[in-house]
């Protein structure tokens, strides 16, 4: 005889692990992560439900952050009633046309976007030239993101929060704190700010400072700002060191190597295809000129080529043969 008992413990269970899943895709998922849960989706049609029943609920708490005591002296009613179904696959219906097994690999490989995770020092963002973008928080709340084969080593006191970049380029987000100077030194250069965004690169005979945000002090220049880019020569006997400004282009073609969130609607193959290689060192390639003008809605993390790989091979019928820093996407047999 059945146990009454049991359809009432498997539906707590999916409740708790859909909300599990809920907080581990909050802080981001692994590459393992985000296999696992492809798979726990796939499992059963009630773990779709439930997520979703739980990703609603984490939306409307997230709405009390919008309300603050000072800003009106009575709370919003309306701050938490029922709104429209607004979330992103109402904007692309497609996905509902999915198999169970292709719409785990969108909400897996479509990736909205991760917070950082923490980062013990020294690391590396690995020797790989196609490997991922690493993006971490300091101890302070700090963010450092490594472009590819970049390494630093945090070195943090109750003084001073010191980051030595060992080599490569790093992007800083600093966390205000004018009691607890931020210094990042590269090759017998210091760079110190409060409260401020700036790229570090440590080139063969220099080093370069883009400020994004604020200013800093770089070695014996008292203050670079925003939208211009120091340059300190490593070079005995080489020029002195200078300022440049930084047209917003060129700017942003400097900074191209940081993750961004990409969100097409309809978008022919091509042009996504397109939009990766600007930002990755893996190549993709559509082997099959069929394919060129397959229709996409999507919205991805340009560093993660994987997911996009997972979704085309699990909803569009395409297959990846990978050789080196090549992908050839080719129609499946």
């Amino acid at each position: 005889m059945n146990d009454p008992m049991e359809p009432s413990a498997a539906a707590e269970r999916i409740e708790l692990e859909s909300a599990a899943w809920i907080l581990r895709r909050d802080r981001g998922l692994s590459a393992t992560e985000q296999d696992e849960f492809s798979q726990w989706l796939a499992a059963d049609p009630r773990h779709g439900a439930s997520l979703a029943r739980h990703r609603q609920n984490w939306e409307r708490l997230d709405l009390l952050v919008k309300w603050r005591p000072e800003h009106a002296g009575h709370p919003n009613r309306d701050l938490l009633a029922p709104r429209p179904l607004r979330h992103w696959a109402a904007r692309h219906p497609w996905v509902a046309a999915l198999p169970l097994a292709a719409a785990a690999a969108v909400a897996v490989g479509l990736f909205v976007g991760r917070r950082p995770s923490p980062m013990p020092a020294p690391i590396a963002a690995g020797p790989n030239p196609v490997a991922a973008i690493e993006q971490h928080a300091l101890e302070d709340g700090s963010i450092v993101e490594l472009n590819r084969g970049a390494e630093v080593a945090v070195l943090y006191t109750t003084a001073e929060r010191h980051v030595r970049l060992e080599r490569g380029e790093a992007h800083f987000t600093v966390a205000k704190n004018p009691d607890r100077p931020f210094i990042v030194s590269v090759a017998g250069v210091d760079v110190r700010a409060v409260g401020t965004q700036f790229d570090v690169r440590l080139e063969l005979g220099a080093v370069e400072v883009l400020v994004t945000e604020g200013r800093v002090r770089v070695g014996s220049i008292p203050l670079v700002k925003a939208g211009e880019r120091a340059v300190v020569s490593l070079v005995p006997g080489g020029p002195p060191p200078r300022v440049d400004a930084v047209a917003t282009a060129e700017m942003d073609r400097l900074l191209l190597w940081r993750p961004q969130l990409l969100d097409f609607t309809g978008a022919p193959l091509s042009a996504i295809v397109a939009e990766f290689n600007r930002h990755n060192a893996a190549e993709l390639v559509i082997a099959d000129p069929a394919l060129a003008n397959t229709r996409i809605s999507a919205l991805l993390r340009s560093d993660n080529i994987d997911g996009f790989v997972r979704l085309l091979e699990r909803g569009f019928d395409i297959r990846a043969e990978r050789s080196g820093n090549i992908i050839l996407l080719r129609k499946s047999q």
